[in-house]
């Protein structure tokens, strides 16, 4: 967990040296050695020193449904993410506060049933915007995840 932390803080500390360097070389070009950089050059450093989106994550979780290593519930039995799921997550992702679903009975106002209310309200705009035959398919995963959570 240590060295981990320390290879993320090197790797920020090294980006921000050289978005610092490159603005430096910008403003040495330029005539005035107050003058800022204009923004679109800004913008052009920040996009090169940020992490790359299409990079391959070093451990990605498996998706399966099936047998001992099943991350994922199938969707008879609720379509989420299992315990063991989550657990495989969190160890691949430190720092992530993701938790499993919100299931049994709980008392009004608390930090569950506001959980709840919240993934209620995100999973009903993502049946709004799925398809015809996912919306009207009983069995669908996403109407099976809401039935999980008692939506």
């Amino acid at each position: 967990m240590h060295n981990e932390f320390r290879k993320r803080f090197t790797k920020i500390k090294k980006e921000k040296a050289l978005k610092e360097s490159a603005i430096a070389q910008l403003r040495k070009r330029s005539k005035d050695s107050n003058a800022r950089p204009r923004a679109e050059k800004i913008f052009y450093l920040t996009t090169l020193t940020c992490k790359k989106s299409n990079e391959k994550k070093e451990n990605p979780i498996r998706k399966t449904t099936t047998g001992k290593g099943a991350n994922y519930r199938k969707t008879k039995s609720g379509a989420g993410m299992t315990a063991k799921g989550v657990k495989a997550y969190r160890a691949a992702n430190p720092g992530s506060k993701l938790k499993t679903a919100v299931t049994g009975k709980v008392k009004k106002g608390s930090a569950a049933a506001k959980r709840r209310k919240s993934y209620c309200a995100r999973s009903a705009g993502q049946l709004r915007n799925s398809s015809a035959k996912t919306r009207n398919d009983p069995n669908s995963r996403i109407r099976q995840a809401r039935r999980r959570w008692k939506c």
